[in-house]
């Protein structure tokens, strides 16, 4: 049982994971008993995550075994982030880490841009390739560790690997990005808006539900940019508008939670669907900043956006709708004059889930170049009294749940307790509820109802109704 750091960032892993979601803990995927096994770390945000599954899926469907550890592994491929300087440490660690426990690496994702800064700390890697490259990284991977067909493992379908626990999975929408945050260097890495067919999404989706999964977490850089690049066309009777994506998934009969949502004056088109249940009444939205001239030096989109009017907008027409956001401090020309004001805004604001991080440099973003960069001590205690505010809204709006009926999915079951999350929880980033008596019976997967009866700072406690 534990609970959720607040500091988590929903485009960001806090440190490597090996990932053993897809095979039996401690043996190789029993179904490929004596065909090559590859390993896979996958590091970042749940876009690469979706990458990882969809690499490790072609590879089940050529007849490799998926390990769940470094010994088992024929080879491993690390799947890299490379956004920040500190996850780009991160990463090499991990690049490191899978060299000295198994030796045969390849190298993919967003750090995979930059294969000279790689090779220079890691030169034994076996292959490099960038972010979404699936073609390139199963050559890689051909060249490392040939295929050995196997006639009756090869005539079964390929079933798809997921890295998530089986009652959620990520739902990717899009690719890339179109703007041009000037401390963000995503698009540089993965490029431009690229959208899905409607159609392809809302089929995966199909297939996900039919086979267990009760909560969609739809994901790309810019959702609600979703369509925008393809002009939003027809096509086998969807249309690809956020809009109308998020009305047809809610016809699954699954949570739909959406993730990255910029608030676009269309935004407010998706509060409807919302109070009628179709989706969450949650939405994600990375406001970075209040202060309008930080939002200018950024070059965030809709930063002229009356927000605060737009989020008293959504609470009007769905008063239950959870906001989650991430913000910047501390970052280049911040003033304290600047920095209070987004103080100021929290308060009006009173968001319900909240994440905030130190703004650092990453190498060829152009925020480096600006004037006046704050002070690292100076961006500590900005963090702390920013953190202590978030702290104290979200206690006092969690307090105010005490009391309420609600439906809780289970994430996690030990001998402590029932580890859940209501529909204004979002796996990893927010909080959860805990159930401690009377749980027993539960399963991972469950969608129950529970009467909350303690809260804390980030976490509620409940029992079964």
């Amino acid at each position: 049982m534990s609970t959720n750091p607040p500091t988590l960032r929903p485009d960001l892993a806090p440190k490597a994971q090996f990932d053993d979601a897809a095979a039996t803990p401690g043996r190789a995927d029993p179904s490929r008993a004596g065909q090559p096994t590859i390993g896979m770390v996958s590091l970042g945000c749940p876009k690469a995550l979706v990458d990882s599954e969809r690499i490790l899926t072609r590879l089940r469907a050529e007849g490799y075994g998926v390990s769940p550890d470094y010994a088992g592994a024929d080879a491993v491929i690390v799947n890299t982030c490379g956004f920040l300087d500190s996850a780009k440490a991160e990463s090499l660690e991990a690049i490191g880490e899978a060299l000295a426990e198994n030796g045969r690496v390849i190298v993919t994702g967003c750090l995979g841009a930059e294969p000279e800064y790689i090779r220079a700390h890691h030169p034994r890697i076996l292959a490099v390739t960038g972010p979404h490259q699936y073609e390139q990284v199963l050559d890689a991977v051909h060249a490392a560790v040939p295929p050995s067909p196997d006639p009756f493992v090869d005539l079964l379908p390929a079933s798809g690997v997921s890295l998530t626990p089986r009652h959620f999975s990520y739902l990717k929408i899009s690719e890339g990005c179109n703007h041009k945050c000037k401390f963000c260097i995503i698009p540089d890495m993965r490029g431009r808006l690229q959208s899905r067919p409607a159609h392809a999404v809302l089929r995966e989706a199909e297939k996900l539900v039919e086979n267990g999964v009760k909560e969609l977490l739809v994901i790309s850089q810019d959702t609600s940019a979703y369509g925008v690049d393809i002009k939003h066309a027809t096509d086998r009777g969807h249309r690809a508008h956020i809009t109308d994506l998020a009305r047809d998934l809610g016809s699954l009969g699954a949570w739909v939670r959406l993730h990255y949502v910029y608030p676009y004056p269309h935004v407010r088109n998706l509060i409807p669907l919302m109070a009628d249940g179709l989706v969450l009444p949650y939405l994600d939205i990375p406001f970075q900043h209040a202060h309008p001239d930080v939002l200018k030096r950024m070059a965030r989109p809709a930063a002229a956006a009356r927000t605060l009017d737009e989020i008293a907008a959504w609470r009007r027409d769905c008063p239950d709708i959870t906001l989650r956001s991430t913000f910047i401090v501390g970052y280049p020309g911040e003033t304290e004059e600047e920095f209070q004001t987004l103080l100021d805004w929290l308060d009006e604001a009173q968001l319900d889930r909240v994440g905030c991080f130190q703004y650092e440099n990453v190498a060829g973003a152009r925020s480096n170049a600006l004037p006046d960069h704050v002070a690292p001590e100076v961006k500590q205690e900005r963090w702390d009294r920013f953190m202590e505010k978030a702290q104290g809204i979200s206690e006092a709006k969690l307090a105010a749940k005490v009391g309420r009926r609600m439906d809780v999915i289970v994430d996690e079951i030990d001998e402590d307790a029932a580890t859940c999350r209501t529909k204004a929880d979002a796996p990893e980033i927010d909080g959860n509820l805990f159930i401690d008596e009377g749980f027993e019976a539960l399963s991972v997967g469950d969608i129950v109802t529970v009467d909350v009866d303690e809260a804390g700072e980030y976490d509620l406690w409940g029992r079964l109704a």
